[in-house]
């Protein structure tokens, strides 16, 4: 099966502070077992790394700690991985935890506070939308 990841899942530093993740036992079982394919949202969408931290405002729009409204690329990236996710037919979205792209149950309150709330990423969102299932790093698929 194919699945499109979070390329910092895997290892790229792409991440909002430049670094990356260490790539986990159960990613490395999914890769042993499955096609996946390296996706960063917020760079599809025209994002450099690193940049500053954004969350999502109350409000929907996603705001850096510039004050900068990022929420058009952050929209961008979100539509540029559901299209590669129709054009892979990828069986499932594997996405960051605590991401206002990716995440898929606990998204920072918009405070820079580091305080959680229930919500999901731009990307997320946009993806279960469509009818395409998503998963987060802690609740990975079956390899």
């Amino acid at each position: 099966m194919v699945y499109l990841i979070s390329a910092c899942l895997l290892g790229t530093p792409c991440r909002y502070d430049g670094e990356s993740r260490t790539v986990s036992d159960g990613i490395r079982a999914l890769l042993a077992a499955h096609t996946l394919i390296p996706i960063c949202p917020e760079i599809l969408g025209g994002l450099p790394t690193p940049r500053p931290p954004a969350e999502r405002q109350k409000d929907g729009r996603i705001v850096n700690t510039s004050g900068e409204d990022v929420t058009e690329a952050y929209l961008r990236g979100a539509r540029e991985a559901l299209r590669l996710a129709r054009l892979y037919r990828a069986a499932g979205v594997i996405l960051k935890d605590r991401s206002p792209s990716c995440s898929t149950g606990g998204i920072y309150d918009g405070s820079f506070g580091g305080r959680l709330i229930d919500g999901l990423g731009v990307t997320a969102a946009l993806l279960s939308e469509a009818g395409i299932p998503v998963f987060s790093e802690s609740a990975l698929p079956s390899p």
